[in-house]
């Protein structure tokens, strides 16, 4: 891979390496660079250093990254309710909890992983990494996801996704009393350029996106949503909830107060699509997860 020369600039002065290289280096994740930064793959004018160090104006920054083993997902004995099935598609309930597919720092215990265990053939066009996922929700989102069986009918529901056919409406529990019995949101998103982690609509740039809510019940502190997403943007739901003053409960990442609830409270609830099999329109239901359900029984 190709080695990195950087210069810290004034504006760089005093701060550590690793947020530095995050910032200058933003393709690469920061665990990674922090990898590289141990095992002795950035030097600061020709000596190694600690990824805690303080950066000085001037100083020549040198990163050598390592090459990646290819990933490969296998199969794991996992159990996920299957809530549709058919020729070319499965439609799984995704337990908050479970990332749909291994990356960095995740290798296994994932939805594919489980896939993998339970089905005889997935499709192969998002490569060995992803069989089988057209699209996805977040690691803590629960609820309701396609799979696609064959090439075929992931090119299908791809073109559905993207021809914004597809219906995808989910629950979400948001801090703080929601004024309109309805609304829209229609702020571009894009990465934070600060904390790479997050989405941001602050800028008003970014790629197009919208989101449509209604109330379905008011608690003291709380306001349950029903919201429908016309765009599959990264944390859609969450950054445009947060970015109107009600982040979803338990969402620290999006400024929510802390609560005990131990995962954001975003399910997943109900997808709508046609069947690549039948060509019929069908109807997916996940039921709200138990310890959601249990929540709202709670002080709220």
């Amino acid at each position: 891979m190709q080695t990195h020369e950087l210069t810290v600039t004034p504006e760089g002065a005093g701060q550590r390496l690793d947020i530095f290289l995050q910032r200058n280096l933003p393709r690469f994740s920061r665990s990674r660079l922090q990898d590289w930064i141990k095992g002795g793959r950035v030097r600061i004018d020709g000596a190694e250093a600690k990824a805690s160090v303080a950066l000085k104006a001037g100083q020549r920054i040198i990163v050598e990254p390592a090459e990646l083993a290819p990933l490969k997902a296998f199969a794991e004995d996992l159990p996920v309710p299957v809530l549709y099935e058919d020729e070319t598609v499965i439609a799984v309930d995704k337990p908050s909890g479970m990332a749909v597919h291994i990356g960095a720092g995740t290798h296994s215990g994932t939805l594919v992983n489980a896939l993998l265990h339970r089905f005889e053939r997935l499709s192969s066009v998002s490569g060995p990494v992803r069989p089988g996922i057209v699209h996805r929700i977040d690691k803590d989102t629960s609820g309701v996801l396609l799979v696609a069986k064959s090439d075929e009918a992931h090119r299908a529901l791809a073109g559905q996704f993207s021809g914004r056919s597809v219906e995808k409406t989910y629950l979400a529990l948001v801090f703080g009393l929601v004024r309109d019995e309805q609304g829209r949101v229609s702020t571009p998103i894009e990465r934070d350029p600060i904390r790479r982690t997050r989405m941001t609509t602050k800028s008003g740039k970014g790629r197009e996106a919208l989101t449509e809510y209604r109330v379905l019940r008011r608690f003291e502190r709380h306001t349950l949503l029903e919201v429908r997403i016309h765009t599959g943007r990264t944390h859609q739901i969450r950054v445009h909830l947060s970015s109107i003053g009600h982040p979803v409960a338990g969402d620290s990442l999006y400024g929510a107060p802390k609560c005990d609830l131990g995962r954001q409270f975003l399910h997943a609830h109900r997808i709508v699509f046609t069947s690549p099999a039948a060509g019929e329109r069908v109807t997916v239901i996940s039921p709200l997860a138990p310890e959601l359900e249990a929540w709202l029984s709670g002080p709220l």
